[in-house]
């Protein structure tokens, strides 16, 4: 009898121990403090800045885009820069060595997109929603704390490898679109960027200055494309031309054709 009401008294400990742990774990879960502010869920927000070396306004917006992405200002939105050099200068004393046609076709559908009589530089395009005179810090701030609370859709990469010095391998998955979005397809874009590449320009309107520019986009390539109803889940390869590719900025983003507003962004440093 002894032996059994030692094991009946022992059993009711147990289960008041346990009674009282789950209790005082619901209570703290429930009257837990609040995330420190350092911790908030900062929203992905795409900054690009059309720019070029042969444009004498254009390296104080270079630099302005080098401080937004290393001082990310904004508390709620994680800034994802890209420097995009047009060649339409190219002309006029100084060859700008990461300037591309295709990045002033790009700016071209921006400006039919904003509805714009000519095209530009420095011009900073926020989201693909909004574009100003890229070296107005106090309009960037502005309209990127607006770009912080729009909803945005997942974008996710993963499984980069660099298989050696010229082949990416990467898994992305994204979406799908909100109920926001337009009833058109968004196109998936990849782009591979330098980290950061610097000129000494010998000619034109900067002659004689050392240009420092951040995030270079050096290949913008559609992937594919997704809607509402639909997520995009894809293996991807990319031939690599970078004399550094250890250094790369990989970014994902989702827009709107013409290109128009971005739906979603990630990026990835390979030098991370």
């Amino acid at each position: 009898m002894t032996l059994l009401r030692n094991l009946l008294v022992g059993g009711l400990v147990v289960v008041l121990a346990l009674s009282l742990w789950h209790f005082g774990a619901v209570s703290s879960g429930a009257n837990r403090p609040s995330p420190p502010s350092g911790e908030i869920t900062r929203t992905p927000v795409l900054v690009e800045l059309f720019t070029s070396e042969g444009c004498s306004s254009c390296p104080p917006a270079d630099r302005l885009l080098e401080k937004l992405d290393r001082s990310q200002p904004v508390r709620e939105a994680d800034l994802i820069v890209l420097s995009e050099h047009v060649d339409y200068w190219n002309s006029l004393g100084w060859k700008d060595p990461y300037s591309s046609h295709e990045y002033s076709e790009r700016q071209s559908g921006y400006a039919q997109h904003f509805g714009l009589n000519s095209v530009y530089t420095p011009q900073m395009v926020v989201d693909g929603d909004a574009e100003f005179s890229g070296g107005d810090e106090r309009r960037a701030i502005q309209t990127i704390e607006s770009a912080s609370k729009a909803e945005k859709i997942p974008v996710v990469l993963s499984s980069i490898r660099l298989e050696d010095k010229h082949m990416l391998t990467l898994h992305l998955e994204a979406g799908p679109l909100t109920a926001a979005a337009s009833i058109r397809p968004a196109r998936i874009l990849v782009a591979l960027a330098d980290n950061s590449d610097e000129s000494s320009v010998s000619r034109g309107e900067n002659a004689g200055r050392m240009l420092r520019h951040v995030a270079v986009l050096r290949t913008l390539t559609q992937v594919g494309s997704i809607d509402k109803r639909d997520k995009f889940s894809k293996d991807l390869t990319f031939k690599l031309n970078q004399e550094n590719p250890e250094k790369l900025r990989i970014l994902a983003i989702v827009q709107e054709p013409t290109p128009g507003k971005v739906w979603g962004v990630a990026s990835f440093q390979l030098s991370n």
